[in-house]
This record gives structure tokens, C-alpha cells and sequence, in this order.
């Protein structure tokens, strides 16, 4: 009886989602695409634009004498079909309004009226910024790391004499005035931040973009050598001298209270409904996501952490990929220009001079094609290279011309080598299947037993994975030995110590108690 609510809150989920996907729909539709873009931009272009579709029809027509929509695309019955199809998408509402028709033609274009839903206008904003993106890399605005932890400072200070006007007297002016101030610096310090990470996550999504290509023009070697010497060296020494003061900030002990009383202060006295999306920094979810971050936590590294390891990862494939640029790739210089050329002549060419380019250049002469025959031939001779299977281009062939020599060293078997690997892995699951019994019959009784030391490291990795589920203390915790079916659980245990016995020595857990299972018993 309890998973029916639970399936059906999954599945209006589920309809939600693909509710809110269908407002991306005229982006791709098949046909009159660049229609729907023109309309939605008309809505979106105004505040509180409702219009019909007379006036939809008039805008649309400077738009098709400058061709950017199709011939005929500015006709009201046409405009019309086209609204009501991002009615039913759900980027617009159709509402009515009294009008004076002199036809009944006229009323029906004039009483129904159109405007703009608040999801639609969010996706046709980000469509016109997406389009107004370069491609090239997002310069990161490094000054707002100082620029945060100088507002969380600010923001401390501003709550306490928020704190205090209020408990004085919290209808006079001069509370009021102070928990403005506060909101003024909770939205700016999350609009700082938004920035910052809207800027990171562009700037590190072109660098993915740069090192996954293989062959780079000498310009693009010495822009790179200049992104990896100056630019990246820039971010990542702000990242590393401001993180600390920030995460120091978010982690002290008093914060967490701070934080729920700023809540309290910026929550509205009038009911605003349950569907109103408030500004950032007026959710305790929101001030989670801003220390997580900058702030470590068990088993959820921060993103400042992902920052360090992503450029570590960047830098040395850039180095790759710039030594192999500018060393030749080998012995032989390579070929990039040469390959450069003759892929210009195969983009000039006719079809017929394609075919004996491709001749010339690759050997694809059938009478002196005197390679082996392929165990299994699924080739057929009526089809032109250029429609037959495509082949993969080997790493020396790209880079340096070569072509394979020889074939391949067969793999020796060696029977006694193999027979002492199955040997030592046997040993090894017998092993650890008598440290998992021994960690069982245990029990609830560790602090009596001495483990050995297989047992000992069968307990510590089933407690790290155990500790990285918990954010907190106060959170409990599970790990599973997939091999033994042994089941340990980290309880929470006010003044409680699991005292754990081996022959190096003794752990303790404070505040915890460590709970074996094994097939469903305890």
C-alpha cells in the first residue's frame, strides 16, 4: 500500500518533466521553425505583451519582406495556426477580451488575445543568449571571490543590527530599514556567486572542448601556452588565497544559526502562495548550495576541489598536445598541412576527379591491390568508396604517415603462471571469506574480541564507505561487503564508544555504535 503514492507522485513527475520539455519544442520543430522563433521573440521582447493575432500578423510582415521567415508566413490565418500550436506547447496563453468587430471575421482574430507564459519567456531568454554566445573561451570574473568574502562579512555585520533592531522594536523604521539592507546583501552576494560559477563553468567547459582535439595551428600553440602560463595559473592562485577565507566563514559553528535566523527575518508576513519562486538566499537549500561550493564535505568533494583537479587534468593534456605539435610527433615532421591540402582538393573536386584523387593519393587501385583477402569479404565491387564502410585511420598514419608494419606479437600461454595466479586469487577469497565470518560471528560484541588483521582491513573498508554516506555526526550510515553478504551500520549513540580490539592496537568510535548483519539477522 505505501509504494502507490510514492509511483504516483513518480509519474506526475514524470508528466511534469515532459510538460516542460515541450516548451523547447518550436526550436526543433520540422517546419516553420523560424516562425515560431520570430513570434516568441515578439512576446518576449515586451513586458506584459497581449496581443492578437491581427497585431502578431503586422509584425511578422517587416520580417518576411527582409526574408528571414518563409513567403506567406505573415498571413493572419497562418499566424494563427502557428499560435495556437505554442498554446498547445505551453509557451503561450490564450486569453479573451471584449473588442469592437465590425465582422465576425474580425472578432474571432481580435477577442482572442496572447501572452507570454512565464516558462516560455525563460527559454526563448535563454535561446537569444545562447545564440548570442561566442565560441570562444569566457573570460572568469576572478574579482568576485574577494568581492564574497568581503559581502559575507558584510552580511554578518548587517544581520546583527538587523538582530537588534528587530528585537527592539520590530514594526519601527528603523528594523525595517535594517532587514532591507540585509536582503539588499543577500542578493547581491548570491548574484556575485551566480556569476562566478556561471563564468568557471563556461570558461572549463571550453577548455574540455580544446583538449580533446588532437592537432592544434602554431597560433592556436602560442594562445594556448599563454592560456596555460598566465591565465589558468591567475584563477587557480585567487581560487587558492580566497577559498579558505570563505570556507572559514561558512563552517563556523555560529553560522548555521545566523543563517536560520536570516530566514526568519526575510520571510515575507503575507502569504505569497506555495508556487511563488522567491530570490535567491531566501531558502536554507540555497545557502547549502553555496557551501557546498566552497566547502569539503564526506564523500562530496567541494567544487572548488573539482576546479583544482579539472585544471591539473587540463594543464598536463595541453602540454601533451602542445609537445606534440611542436615536436613533429616523431622522427618524420608531421603531415597536418599536407593533409589540410588534400582534404581542400577533395572539397573543390568533382565527383569523378574525387575518385582519382582518392587513387592517387591512397593506392586505391584495384589491379595493384595485392593484400590478402580478408577471411570473410563483404565487400562489394559495384559500391564506390566512397559509400563502402569506413575505416579507422591509425595514430601514426594521422600524425606521421607511417604505415603498419608487420603483424602483431602473439601472446605466449604460460600454463604455470596462470596456474599460480588462479592459485594466489583463491587464496585470497578464502582469506577474505574468513574475515568476513570472523567480523560476524563477532557480532555485537567487538569490544571482547581481538581481530586479526584480515579482518581488520575487511572492517576499515566497510567503515569508510559507511563514513562517506554520512554529511553529519548525527547521520547514520551502511556498507555492504558485496562478496560476503556482511552488512555493517554506523548508528548514531549519544556518549556511546565502540571500542574495537586488533593486535596493533585499539579504535574507538565515540558517539557511534557498529552493528553487524548477515542475511537479514543481526
Amino acid at each position: 500500500m505505501s509504494s502507490e503514492p510514492s509511483s504516483d507522485v513518480a509519474a506526475d513527475l514524470a508528466a511534469d518533466e515532459a510538460r516542460r520539455l515541450k516548451l523547447y519544442a518550436y526550436l526543433d520543430a520540422r517546419e516553420h521553425r523560424r516562425t515560431y522563433l520570430w513570434i516568441m521573440r515578439l512576446f518576449a521582447s515586451t513586458l506584459l505583451a497581449d496581443l492578437p493575432a491581427g497585431e502578431v500578423s503586422a509584425a511578422l510582415s517587416a520580417a518576411e519582406r527582409r526574408g528571414d521567415i518563409a513567403h506567406g508566413e505573415s498571413r493572419v490565418e497562418n499566424v494563427i495556426t502557428r499560435l495556437k500550436q505554442l498554446v498547445e506547447w505551453g509557451n503561450l496563453v490564450a486569453g479573451r477580451r471584449e473588442v469592437v468587430a465590425s465582422s465576425i471575421a474580425e472578432f474571432q482574430h481580435g477577442s482572442v488575445r496572447y501572452q507570454v507564459s512565464k516558462l516560455g519567456v525563460r527559454v526563448q531568454r535563454d535561446v537569444d543568449e545562447l545564440l548570442r554566445t561566442t565560441e570562444g573561451a569566457r573570460e572568469v570574473s576572478r574579482e568576485l571571490l574577494p568581492a564574497i568574502a568581503a559581502g559575507l562579512d558584510e552580511l554578518l555585520a548587517r544581520l546583527s543590527r538587523a538582530s537588534y533592531e528587530h528585537a527592539r522594536d520590530p514594526g519601527s523604521d528603523a528594523a525595517q530599514k535594517a532587514v532591507e539592507r540585509m536582503a539588499e546583501q543577500v542578493t547581491t552576494l548570491f548574484l556575485q556567486h551566480g556569476e562566478l560559477a556561471a563564468t568557471v563553468r563556461d570558461f572549463y567547459a571550453y577548455l574540455g572542448q580544446v583538449v580533446t582535439r588532437y592537432h592544434l595551428a602554431p597560433e592556436e600553440i602560442s594562445g594556448f601556452r599563454n592560456l596555460l602560463v598566465e591565465y589558468i595559473q591567475m584563477v587557480v592562485e585567487d581560487v587558492l588565497r580566497y577559498t579558505p577565507v570563505i570556507a572559514e566563514i561558512l563552517t563556523r559553528d555560529e553560522f548555521g544559526g545566523a543563517i536560520r535566523h536570516l530566514l526568519r527575518l526575510l520571510t515575507p508576513s503575507g502569504s505569497l502562495g506555495r508556487d511563488v519562486e522567491r530570490a535567491r538566499g531566501r531558502a536554507a537549500a540555497d545557502w547549502r548550495e553555496l557551501t557546498d561550493w566552497f566547502v569539503d564535505r564526506p564523500g562530496r568533494p567541494s567544487q572548488v576541489t573539482a576546479l583544482r583537479e579539472a585544471t591539473a587534468r587540463a594543464i598536463g593534456t595541453l602540454l601533451a598536445t602542445v609537445k606534440r605539435a611542436t615536436s613533429g610527433g616523431g622522427p618524420e615532421p608531421g603531415r597536418r598541412a599536407e593533409l589540410l591540402q588534400l582534404a581542400k582538393w577533395f572539397d573543390e573536386s568533382t565527383p569523378a576527379q574525387a575518385h582519382t584523387l582518392a587513387a592517387a593519393a591512397f593506392g586505391l587501385h584495384p589491379a595493384r591491390h595485392i593484400s590478402p583477402a580478408p577471411e570473410h569479404d563483404g565487400d562489394d565491387e559495384q559500391t564506390p568508396w566512397a559509400d563502402g564502410p569506413v575505416v579507422d585511420v591509425l595514430v601514426t598514419v594521422r600524425s606521421r604517415g607511417e604505415r603498419t608494419r608487420g603483424r602483431t606479437s602473439r601472446i605466449l600461454d604460460n600454463p604455470l603462471g596462470r596456474e599460480q595466479l588462479l592459485a594466489e586469487a583463491r587464496n585470497a577469497d578464502a582469506r577474505h571469506a574468513a574475515a568476513v565470518a570472523e567480523l560476524a560471528s563477532a557480532g555485537g560484541q567487538l569490544d571482547r574480541v581481538t581481530l586479526s588483521a584480515d579482518a581488520l582491513g575487511t572492517l576499515c573498508g566497510l567503515l569508510t564507505d559507511a563514513m562517506a554516506q554520512r554529511e553529519r555526526a548525527t547521520d547514520p550510515g551502511e556498507a555492504v561487503d558485496p562478496v560476503g553478504g556482511l552488512t555493517l551500520r554506523l548508528r548514531p549513540e549519544s556518549g556511546g564508544t565502540a571500542v574495537i580490539h586488533t593486535s596493533g592496537g585499539v579504535l574507538e568510535l565515540r558517539n557511534t555504535a557498529v552493528e553487524f548483519s548477515t542475511g537479514g539477522r543481526q
